[in-house]
């Protein structure tokens, strides 16, 4: 475990966070006060930031998981027939 202060972090942050990610604790200080912690990522956080981002999500269950059983995505279907887009946007684009 090491301790840093603010302005020597700031200065090699780079440095402090690949010691984060090979596993040792930094202790980060203001004043001789400790204010944070840097640590390694825990074994059951993704490598990817949206996976990470996403499983948060769940946990504090601001998203709910799909419950399809198939695993396959649904088939889109469309919102209107071709013919009657495009009738559409002839006529939004009548006044141009």
């Amino acid at each position: 475990m090491r301790a840093v202060g603010l302005k020597v972090l700031k200065n090699r942050l780079s440095e402090y966070i690949r010691l984060a990610a090979g596993g040792e604790t930094i202790l980060v200080t203001d004043r001789d006060r400790v204010v944070a912690e840097l640590v390694p990522p825990s074994a059951t956080r993704g490598d990817v930031l949206h996976d990470v981002l996403l499983a948060e999500g769940v946990r504090k269950g601001w998203l709910k998981p799909p419950l399809m059983s198939s695993g396959e995505i649904p088939p889109r279907l469309p919102v209107k027939k071709f013919k009657i887009l495009m009738k559409d946007l002839e006529k939004d684009r009548e006044d141009r």
